[in-house]
């Protein structure tokens, strides 16, 4: 009867909570109504009664005129501080190209174009060429000045005034690129015949490999010495380690959700991986005998593209749903959003011995853009004859980064200062809906979710082409290489790594760390005043009517709790046996 009495006395403290308004069911990214619907956060305060109640229009900011509305933290933002490169809204909002066309806000030009009085910008050559590409027909207007003395005629180097418009030109040893550009002759990039290092003083190219590479007989290409290297395919039956030509193949993990990105840090055989659906990254030792998949930490949902930084030991990633560039300690122990205001990031990748960042934005206005490691020194590569920018991957050793396209169906190449760019790859039956993206030796590789297969090709050419493996139905996603030769030593210090090396961080967000809301304050403050108004209760009870006696507390034994995607009994337990991972079971 003690025990009952305690019972409805902890029954009648929960039956008293503040219940009235309910526990929160809906997403971060969603808005939870007062009839338990949950809309997305913004059609929050858009003047539609989205969720049937009205409590969606309800208690919202009336901005002024020229003024910016942030759902996410229910505050205005001055027109002048919209679209200047920095969020203040906590989701970016702000920064979108959405917001700038809400607002009549003009858009940024480059160089190389002309701003119609509307604000559109339009290509320089177009101007004055007796056919109206602004929608106003301003292009068409004063066409009998000189348009070299405004902007240089938007030239990078001369400008040549004529009779009708204007033309660029570039000095000896230059080619002009886009009618506005010049940059620099290189003549080993022209010929491509050098997997890395070459030499064209002699007038002719000379081919060489770094530490670690051979060069082959009578050709250009630099075969890597050493281990043997192996493709991780993220797929939806989780990932699959195969060899580079396709015969060797086996699951190392299984999974039910969508397939996503995929990564590595080559130095422990450490990959890195996370499904789209989530907003968990997962990371696996293929040294540790027997050991399965882990939760590295909680992130967000829609990761696209993942990236190891192997001398900070750092992970950068994107999400769609966050419009952000990411970066956490490899322990899984802090982490901070770098870069706001993205429109729809996909792809990510780091070259921290140069202190490059890269990441491609498939959004309204696709791009692919480069910064520091700390997200500074924000620059455009590629921002033209761009659709649907999906993947990204970086040949360390010539200092180029291709990208694949599923919009126009190419793998195109960069140099990191945005010139030398080349298609190497169009579309051949199996380019039409690429994911996943590498280079490596003298080939690039990229999974195909359309067919089902990982291919590759020449990276100067896109030819020889090879469907290394046919997946069948399982659909596939990110692709990495294991190899220690595609994370060469060296160390650049970074600011960002000597904050993550700080233990007080105050804009670093420790893992799984949220806003805790006055309700759920409240509640656990109640519960644990029934609680130990019960401890209390028996207390007294057991003292009354039983007398003082001795106990002992036994051991308490708490187990984690598992993921529901990493199945129990990881079959491939993988061992380092002369350079090749191996499983016992086979």
């Amino acid at each position: 009867m003690e025990h009952f009495g305690a019972f409805l006395l902890v029954l009648t403290c929960v039956l008293h909570l503040p219940l009235t308004e309910g526990f929160p069911t809906c997403s971060r990214e969603r808005f939870s109504c007062n009839n338990s619907r949950c809309v997305p956060l913004n059609l929050r305060c858009d003047g539609v009664d989205d969720c049937g109640d009205s409590s969606d229009e309800v208690s919202c900011l009336n901005c002024t005129t020229g003024s910016f509305h942030c759902v996410a933290t229910a505050r205005c933002v001055p027109g002048h501080r919209i679209c200047d490169g920095k969020a203040d809204c906590s989701d970016g909002a702000d920064e979108q190209l959405n917001a700038c066309i809400s607002l009549h806000k003009p858009q940024a030009c480059s160089r190389s174009e002309f701003r119609c009085s509307n604000g559109h910008c339009v290509t320089s050559s177009w101007r004055c060429d007796h056919s109206n590409d602004c929608e106003d027909g301003s292009d068409e207007e004063n066409c009998d000045q000189n348009e070299c003395e405004v902007n240089n005629g938007g030239c990078s180097h001369m400008c040549i005034d004529l009779t009708l418009g204007f033309m660029c030109e570039c000095p000896s040893g230059m080619r002009l690129v886009e009618d506005t550009h010049c940059e620099d002759v290189d003549q080993c990039l022209d010929l491509d015949l050098c997997d890395q290092t070459c030499d064209h003083s002699n007038g002719s190219p000379t081919c060489e490999c770094q530490d670690g590479y051979v060069l082959t007989p009578g050709t250009g290409q630099c075969e890597a010495t050493g281990d043997v290297a192996y493709m991780v395919v993220s797929t939806q039956e989780g990932l699959q380690l195969m060899d580079l030509g396709g015969s060797e193949q086996r699951n190392i993990t299984s999974q039910t959700s969508s397939p996503g990105p995929v990564s590595a840090l080559n130095a422990n055989n450490t990959l890195y991986w996370a499904s789209p659906e989530n907003d968990i990254i997962y990371s696996l030792s293929l040294d540790s005998s027997g050991q399965s998949p882990t939760v590295l930490l909680k992130a967000s949902t829609g990761i696209r593209g993942l990236s190891v930084d192997w001398t900070h030991e750092l992970l950068y990633w994107v999400s769609t749903s966050s419009h952000a560039l990411h970066v956490a300690s490899l322990n899984g122990s802090k982490q901070r959003q770098l870069i706001l205001g993205l429109s729809r990031p996909t792809a990510v990748a780091v070259q921290p011995l140069l202190g490059h960042l890269f990441w491609a934005d498939s959004g309204a206005s696709p791009r692919i853009e480069r910064a520091s490691l700390d997200g500074e020194g924000r620059i455009a590569l590629i921002t033209s004859a761009i659709r649907h920018p999906v993947a990204i991957s970086l040949d360390i050793p010539r200092g180029l980064l291709y990208w694949a396209d599923s919009g126009l169906r190419t793998i195109s190449r960069v140099a990191f200062n945005g010139q030398h760019r080349k298609t190497v790859v169009e579309s051949n039956g199996y380019l039409d809906q690429p994911f996943g993206l590498v280079v490596f030796e003298s080939r690039v590789y990229w999974s195909d979710q359309l067919t089902n297969s990982a291919c590759s090709a020449d990276k100067h050419n896109g030819r020889t082409l090879q469907v290394s493996q046919r997946l069948g139905s399982v659909s596939p996603a990110g692709l990495a290489i294991l190899h220690p030769l595609l994370q060469p030593a060296g160390r650049v210090e970074s600011r960002i790594s000597r904050d993550f090396k700080n233990k007080d961080l105050s804009k670093s967000e420790t893992r799984g760390q949220l806003p805790i809301s006055p309700f759920t304050l409240i509640f656990s403050l109640t519960v644990i005043l029934c609680i130990l108004l019960v401890g209390a209760v028996l207390w007294w009870q057991r003292a009354e009517f039983r007398g003082p006696h001795s106990f002992s507390l036994g051991g308490v034994s708490l187990k984690e709790s598992q993921d529901p995607l990493l199945l129990a009994g990881l079959s491939a337990v993988h061992e380092r046996k002369d350079g090749i991972l191996t499983s016992p079971t086979q």
